[in-house]
């Protein structure tokens, strides 16, 4: 029975060379020269550190820019609300892998709703999706990438 796995996953290596190259952009920056502007990736959260809220929009239009040239998708960044305190300005960055479950019974619910005949499972944090035929399991691939659920999605795993 064909089946297949959407997941929404990154590449973490490039995402770390993206801040990386953020970082050096900015050390380089004429407009950033002695602020102590400063990108920080900790187990999937990047702390951005800098003066003011408009260094802060600056900062993150170059990380979305390096993190976009990597293949990194921004549509995997959760950007938290900024933080101010006296001469300091700070904002989290989390990098969203895998599906949420109340994500996953929407696609679930849309897929059923589609009456195409495959079967949804939620599995962890992908969705698996099986079926008799290809051809069914193709519509729900090109239903699925139609659909904005805030996240990216990849379909891997396709097995005949």
């Amino acid at each position: 029975m064909p089946s297949f796995d959407v997941v929404s996953d990154f590449d973490a290596h490039e995402a770390s060379n993206g801040v990386d190259q953020a970082n050096r952009e900015v050390g380089n920056r004429f407009d950033f020269k002695g602020t102590g502007s400063k990108f920080e990736l900790d187990e999937g959260v990047i702390q951005l550190t800098t003066q003011s809220d408009f260094q802060l929009k600056q900062m993150m239009d170059i990380l979305h820019q390096k993190l976009s040239k990597r293949g990194v998708d921004i549509g995997c960044l959760d950007e938290q609300e900024p933080e101010f305190s006296g001469n300091e300005a700070r904002q989290k960055v989390i990098l969203r892998r895998g599906i949420d479950t109340d994500r996953a019974r929407k696609l679930v619910k849309q897929i059923k709703g589609a009456k195409l005949k495959v079967q949804a499972a939620i599995q962890g944090e992908k969705l698996r999706i099986s079926g008799k035929k290809r051809d069914d399991l193709q519509a729900v691939i090109s239903m699925l990438k139609e659909t904005d659920i805030g996240l990216p999605l990849q379909y891997e795993n396709f097995r005949d």
